[in-house]
């Protein structure tokens, strides 16, 4: 009770809904009384710290026997709206059995946190949920006492993790087993130039410990896939078989069906068809990963991405206009100097002429007036820029080097933020299912929130027209 009332003091910029917050690690103590709190600093993978309220403790779990298994959980500010950091916190004889929902570093990734939602969601359902899943698949293994030599190998790849020395591969890799199989490994469906830059772009970011080619055309290979193999490159496999792709952490879609449909709708018809028989193939092999698609149109075929693939929202984005925004950003920032405006400006909606310049930060004065010039400044500046913008076409190259950038923020959790197409539903008073490019913080589950856009009642307009039009094609398909 000391340390609720010592917390219900702090400043009221530290934690905005303390009371809230209060009511329910109460509960928690109720039911986990074995639970202690406290006040630490958490490092951020950016680097950035925070003093933030965290609490450890044991979860019982029934796997067999019967274990006491210890976590770690850290409550942002913003709690209850935003899901906790949770850790699992093993004791010097444990090793983390990496898995469905834990990783090398032992945190913790549920679907319950995924689609956290304050107040349907508690940590207390959390925590029900992590025992749970962990009754399906214990998280931690024991390391025998006798086996010295192999406790210090762990000790010593878990140290160079956290240094970020080492790629992270599987326990069974630590334990000097003979399992290979690759911990960031990205697919990419589809032979074209835009699947082979892919290949090329992500190849030489180097996030990736192996890149699949899936190339699914008929006959021998031919072309870029045949040079691929003729220059072998390190980590990168072609392949016919979808079981190639199994276990990939992004699965990147490039096919475009050449049909020689008559109508822009058969066109995409013949599209969907083509993604009826890939994408369930993907998703039973690579049942965790983020599918990123950079096929046309990317709006609709995301959509169909998501439907035909049953993944949640988060793990189904589209490339979107995360190229136009990098490029738009440069522009402001390098040919019209406009660095302040650059910070928060992106490029959303649908790719193509009807993409639309917005910002996530308004820095306008106060004062009405010089609001309003500040406001028809901007719009001089970003008019130049999209000008600028519409010269520059979107070659396999240029979206190979987006998709890289995407993965490279998948793959490290950067939690950085891109303007992807996710699904729009719910904002910007869209009611219906479509994806349109918002900004939106990426991580390793693909999104893991949107970013609020300043209030501009002309950009809402043009989204919700992109949205209507999206719909009405979206309506005349066949799924």
């Amino acid at each position: 009770s000391d340390f609720f009332s010592d917390f219900f003091f702090l400043p009221p910029s530290q934690y905005k809904f303390r009371d809230l917050t209060i009511e329910e690690l109460k509960n928690v103590t109720k039911t986990y009384p074995n639970f202690t709190f406290s006040m630490n600093t958490y490092t951020f993978k950016d680097g950035s710290q925070k003093d933030l309220l965290n609490f450890s403790g044991t979860v019982p779990v029934k796997y067999g026997n019967s274990y006491n298994i210890p976590i770690h959980l850290w409550i942002l500010d913003s709690h209850p709206f935003a899901p906790p950091i949770c850790f699992l916190k093993p004791t010097a004889n444990m090793g983390v059995s990496v898995g469905k929902h834990v990783d090398a570093n032992g945190r913790i990734y549920l679907p319950y946190l995924q689609n956290w939602s304050h107040p349907k969601s508690t940590v207390i359902g959390l925590i029900k949920e992590m025992i749970a899943k962990f009754e399906e698949e214990l998280p931690l293994y024991s390391l025998s006492s006798s086996d010295a030599d192999r406790q210090s190998e762990l000790l010593s790849y878990i140290a160079k993790i956290t240094e970020g020395e080492a790629d992270v591969k599987s326990k069974s890799k630590i334990g000097g087993g003979k399992n290979e199989e690759c911990f960031n490994k990205i697919t990419v469906v589809g032979a074209g130039d835009l699947g082979i830059a892919c290949v090329l772009a992500v190849a030489a970011k180097g996030s990736a410990d192996k890149v699949v080619l899936l190339d699914l055309s008929e006959g021998a290979a031919k072309g870029g896939t045949m040079d691929l193999e003729i220059f072998a490159l390190p980590n990168v496999e072609i392949s016919k078989d979808f079981s190639a792709s199994a276990d990939s952490k992004v699965v990147v879609l490039t096919v475009n069906s050449l049909g020689n449909a008559q109508t822009y709708l058969d066109v995409i018809q013949s599209n969907v068809d083509l993604f009826r028989g890939i994408i369930p193939a993907i998703s039973h092999y690579s049942q965790n990963a983020v599918l990123l698609v950079a096929s046309h149109p990317v709006e609709v075929m995301t959509y169909v991405s998501w439907k035909l693939s049953a993944f949640p929202k988060s793990r189904v984005i589209g490339v979107g206009a995360n190229l136009d925004t990098e490029r738009f950003q440069y522009i402001l920032t390098n040919h019209l100097k406009a660095q302040v405006l650059a910070k928060g400006a992106w490029i959303i909606g649908e790719q193509g002429e009807d993409k639309v310049p917005s910002w996530t930060n308004c820095n306008l004065v106060a004062n009405q007036t010089e609001a309003m010039a500040a406001r028809n400044s901007r719009e001089k500046v970003a008019n130049r820029a999209m000008e600028v913008l519409k010269g520059k076409g979107q070659r396999s190259w240029s979206v190979g080097l987006s998709v890289a950038d995407l993965t490279d923020s998948i793959l490290k959790d950067k939690r950085k933020i891109h303007s992807v197409s996710t699904l729009a539903k719910g904002c910007c008073n869209i009611n219906s299912e479509v994806f349109l490019s918002l900004p939106c913080i990426l991580g390793t589950n693909g999104v893991i929130e949107m970013v609020k856009l300043e209030e501009d009642p002309l950009v809402q307009e043009k989204l919700q027209s992109s949205a209507g039009s999206i719909h009405d094609l979206q309506q005349q398909l066949k799924l």
